[in-house]
């Protein structure tokens, strides 16, 4: 059947090309061997769709749809997150540097992930990229890496406490997100959970009264995604550590050392000191590497978690290896990046922007405005940024451009915050406000 069967003679629908005409387009067969006879079939299908509805001539139909190929196979699109959000969950957290990036790309092919060159025999999977992660923590004496922050905790109970007891504040059995709270997760391992204290002050003498025989561990939660402040007291690592059980430390946001700009936020470098015997952590958040979760501490609990049977079902798989020891080895994040940026030179960005814009007659202004670090790390703490402020009705376009553009709503216009928006980004977020402009106009 033609694609323009059953429409009235010299209708310009009768001139619509048929598909199997515009698949032999040179660049279309080439798009097919990338993407699969699908995506491009799909992409033919919608510029035919625009040419029955006028949008298009018939004659444009192949550009179109090579205008509409997907750039890969799969279903997940780039986009510029512009919300403010430096670490924005449903955003996938950390965006990967290059040279994780093209560690990714090296592992994808056969790789020696769990094979010794030199002598041909089987050797410890991940082995360097788990030594990369023990040689940023001098405190840790083993590390060992999951498939992501709730599971490192998740195999830190199963293998220590099941069946036994699990002693934490009642102020720090928080909700991680989406649903999922942390005594259910505990649960669910076979432990018992003993909570001590209260909501807001809980001191190291309710642990003390609370450990007895069947006490695996003292768990210490960073509440990570709130703040409870005024009339508050909580223990210090190094009084759990004096109890004579071990201590688990659950920092959550993955700061392996200090940073002066979160003064209040745990690392695992200052909790092991401190006498913490086991830290766990998430990988993509502050360290800026890929979703895994991060073991360190004690040698002998670490490889009792690393021999437990769960360890399996929970292991990294040689892509998240090889890009969390790019991240740990090589050059700066792009989180660090936008955690160090400065303020004044995200000003002149939005102003340079701003300026080119709205000489082309858009709505477009530079504001000042703070974003935040996100991810469930360092609540309550605020970073000076710059940002386009464009119509609030532009968001919709803004999002389903060719490029999506994410950004926040906030006093009737939307923001488009360039702390976490790279610089060499900047011609392209340009672009999507062009394009989201001239849609509503």
């Amino acid at each position: 059947m033609r694609d323009g069967a059953g429409a009235a003679p010299g209708d310009v629908r009768r001139r619509i090309p048929r598909t199997d005409a515009v698949l032999r387009d040179p660049r279309l067969a080439a798009a097919v061997g990338r993407l699969g006879p699908g995506p491009v079939k799909a992409a033919v299908r919608q510029a035919q769709e625009r040419a029955r509805q006028g949008a298009v001539a018939p004659e444009a139909v192949p550009d179109t749809a090579v205008a509409l190929l997907p750039r890969t196979a799969g279903g997940l699109r780039p986009v510029i997150n512009a919300t403010g959000v430096l670490l924005h969950t449903n955003l996938g957290r950390a965006p990967l540097s290059t040279a994780a990036r093209q560690a990714v790309l090296d592992a994808a092919g056969p790789t020696d992930v769990e094979l010794d060159l030199a002598t041909g025999v089987r050797a410890r999977r991940g082995r360097s990229a788990l030594e990369a992660l023990r040689g940023q923590v001098s405190s840790a004496a083993a590390a060992h890496v999951v498939n992501n922050g709730a599971a490192a905790l998740v195999l830190a109970a199963t293998a220590l406490a099941a069946g036994r007891e699990i002693v934490v504040s009642r102020g720090e059995m928080v909700e991680i997100g989406d649903g999922f709270r942390l005594p259910d997760l505990l649960v669910s391992t076979g432990a018992r959970l003993r909570e001590v204290g209260t909501t807001n002050r809980t001191g190291v003498e309710d642990y003390a009264a609370a450990i007895g025989p069947d006490t695996a561990f003292v768990l210490k939660v960073h509440p990570s995604n709130f703040r409870i402040t005024g009339f508050t007291r909580s223990a210090a690592i190094g009084d759990l550590a004096a109890l004579g059980v071990p201590v688990v430390s659950d920092i959550g946001s993955g700061l392996l050392a200090p940073h002066p700009l979160l003064p209040d936020e745990p690392d695992a470098q200052t909790q092991l000191a401190s006498g913490a015997a086991l830290v766990t952590a998430s990988g993509d958040k502050l360290l800026g590497g890929p979703q895994c979760g991060l073991l360190l501490g004690d040698a002998g609990l670490v490889r009792t978690l690393a021999r437990h049977p769960l360890a399996r079902a929970l292991r990294v798989d040689k892509l998240t290896l090889a890009a969390l020891e790019a991240t740990l080895t090589g050059p700066e994040t792009p989180t660090a990046r936008a955690l160090h940026a400065d303020p004044g030179a995200l000003t002149r960005r939005a102003e340079r922007l701003a300026d080119a814009l709205s000489s082309a007659g858009l709505d477009v202004r530079a504001v000042s405005c703070a974003a935040t670090v996100g991810g469930g790390g360092a609540p309550g703490v605020t970073l000076p940024s710059a940002a386009l402020s464009v119509p609030e009705t532009w968001a919709a376009a803004l999002r389903t451009g060719a490029v999506p553009v994410l950004g926040r709503m906030e006093g009737g216009r939307c923001l488009l915050d360039l702390r976490a928006v790279p610089e060499e980004d900047d011609a392209l977020l340009a672009e999507a406000v062009r394009a989201a402009a001239g849609e509503r106009r």
